[in-house]
């Protein structure tokens, strides 16, 4: 009776004509590889591979029966992923960490949609950190992380792949209107995490000066208070102002820059059902915002 794993060697023998790069595709060792072929050999009572100087090659009925064996092997492989797919949506987990802008934003919207599309998948969402989450990501403890560009630099360490979701503007919030970067050189800034402010940094430096940091804050209420009450200016990404808007400070678009976010998952392709739909859900809310007047 042929067996499917000895099938997936007979086909990986064939696409390679090597056992040596047979195994490492299946990461089997050689002599494993070698005893599959062998026990295909008795099942089927025909010789499948021959010896030709240090390497192998097949036989025509090892060509014959490796051509089938490759169909029933993506056949298999395509049921199989059917099934993950349809039984993951069914049931399936997803966990996500973002910061408060973004889950006040564009991470509401692509829950709904996803909760109409599939409504036995549990989504679980955290606030946290762009840099935190990555962490996070790295340890198992979540599915996806959704960050922005200033954290891009963390996840150039082998294993985490990035999925474009959708750009942020950049504003600056003062006190009074049609305002600019270059009229604030001597104005107290306030300040976020230490990549937030090397980012403020890189566009005072563009208008030829250093931002003075006045006072520190994450927190986009606690920011935007400080502003209206003249303790310094800062810089916002749209979704924060979307999240949260005080009416009594004002904001200019800084079109020289913008903020990129991305969805970022680890390890090795594909991901699963879940996480593919939960990403798509949330590129299609991305493409569906409408950016707040400000």
């Amino acid at each position: 009776m042929l067996n499917l794993v000895h099938l997936k060697v007979l086909a990986a023998v064939a696409r390679h004509g090597s056992v040596t790069e047979a195994a490492e595709e299946l990461h089997y060792s050689q002599p494993s590889v070698s005893h599959h072929l062998s026990r295909l050999e008795a099942a089927t009572g025909v010789k499948l591979v021959q010896r030709v100087g240090r390497g192998i090659r097949l036989t025509p009925e090892g060509q014959l029966l490796a051509t089938r064996a490759t169909e029933i092997v993506g056949r298999v492989d395509a049921a199989s992923n059917e099934l993950a797919a349809q039984v993951g949506l069914q049931a399936g987990r997803v966990r996500l960490a973002a910061n408060a802008s973004v889950l006040s934003t564009i991470v509401p919207t692509a829950t709904a949609t996803l909760g109409q599309a599939y409504p036995g998948l549990e989504l679980r969402l955290i606030d946290r950190h762009p840099v935190e989450a990555l962490q996070m990501l790295r340890h198992g403890e979540l599915e996806v992380a959704l960050i922005s560009q200033h954290a891009d630099a963390a996840v150039e360490e082998e294993g985490f792949r990035v999925v474009h979701i959708g750009d942020d503007s950049i504003y600056l919030v003062s006190q009074r209107p049609d305002d600019s970067i270059a009229n604030h050189r001597h104005s107290g800034w306030i300040g976020g995490c230490q990549r937030c402010q090397d980012e403020l940094a890189m566009m005072c430096r563009q208008e030829g000066f250093t931002p003075r940091i006045a006072s520190l804050s994450d927190d986009m209420v606690v920011v935007q208070a400080l502003v209206a009450a003249g303790a310094g200016v800062t810089t916002l990404p749209g979704l924060s102002l979307e999240a949260h808007r005080r009416p009594d400070i004002h904001t200019t678009e800084l079109t020289n820059f913008s903020r990129r976010i991305s969805a970022v998952t680890y390890g090795e392709p594909p991901d699963p059902p879940a996480t593919i739909a939960l990403i798509e859900a949330l590129q299609d809310a991305a493409s569906h915002r409408t950016t707040p007047d400000p």
